[in-house]
């Protein structure tokens, strides 16, 4: 277990930060992602590929490592918030105004937050832990202070739609990932599958499941039931468990690129997935 003298020195925080340039990496790399960018391909984007995700990754060394900290040393949320608003503003100014990673800014920078808050008073780490820390601890705050984010695509979404967006699901303590992503992603890695094809599996699991606002964006709720029913499908057959599932899911990411559809919502929670399995797995102990 690692303690709270441990985060009082730069490595521990450092490595918290690694982990989570790691986990933004993977999700990237993984694929198939039914719309999304990899180094495969553009997915559904004309203006974004592979080299503008790597660039973005790289403008956010240090700020997962500045939010550890802030999580450590007690910091509400408006502290973490001015963190996080300054690092979208260094990412933007990198991408040139492309939304890459506004989304995992927010909720990856909490669970880092959460991971530091829960080191400093000695408690092991778990990601159903580290998820509920965020609610319990920042969950007020930030819906109170939800008027921040007037004006954007996701809270659009929400006022038309009335769904809950990213805000919500942290403020709630993260409950589709600590109960359904993420226990997907450890039980294809203990099953054998490697990183990229549990990833797909939490993916599609994440897409069945989650109001995303991207979708919703882009097509609707007609994207939306569109998606989650293809997903649910894709699973149905074993999605990445078996080669029929493996061929539906490449087939699927064809089906999201005609018809211009880019699940982001699920996108980060892949990466929060990445993230949770290396705090719970080499840090958790």
């Amino acid at each position: 277990m690692i303690t709270a003298r441990a985060l009082q020195t730069s490595t521990f925080a450092q490595t918290i930060d690694d982990m989570a340039i790691g986990a933004l990496t993977a999700e990237l790399a993984c694929y198939p992602k039914p719309g999304l960018v990899s180094f495969r391909d553009c997915g559904s984007h004309a203006d974004m590929n592979a080299a503008t995700f790597i660039a973005s990754i790289g403008s956010l060394r240090g700020y997962f490592r500045d939010m550890a900290d802030a999580g450590h040393s007690g910091a509400d949320f408006t502290v973490l918030n001015r963190i996080g608003i300054a690092a979208e503003r260094n990412m933007l100014a990198v991408t040139k105004g492309i939304n890459t990673h506004r989304g995992a800014v927010f909720s990856l920078g909490l669970l880092a937050a959460g991971v530091g808050a829960m080191t400093a008073r000695g408690e092991r780490l778990s990601a159903a832990g580290v998820c509920l820390q965020v609610g319990a601890l920042w969950g007020a705050e930030m819906l109170a202070m939800s008027y921040q984010c007037r004006g954007t695509n996701g809270a659009l979404v929400r006022e038309r739609y009335g769904v809950a967006g990213a805000r919500e699901q942290a403020a709630a303590g993260f409950p589709i990932l600590y109960q359904h992503s993420f226990p997907m992603l450890l039980v294809a890695r203990a099953a054998g599958l490697d990183a990229n094809w549990a990833g797909v599996q939490s993916f599609l699991t994440s897409l069945s499941l989650l109001d995303d606002s991207n979708l919703l964006h882009r097509g609707g709720e007609e994207a939306l039931g569109f998606a989650r029913r293809r997903a649910k499908e894709v699973l149905k057959i074993g999605g990445a468990f078996t080669p029929e599932g493996r061929r539906a899911a490449r087939l699927l990411h064809s089906e999201f690129v005609a018809a211009w559809l880019s699940p982001g919502g699920s996108a980060d929670m892949l990466a929060l997935c990445y993230f949770l399995y290396d705090i719970e797995t080499i840090l958790g102990d």
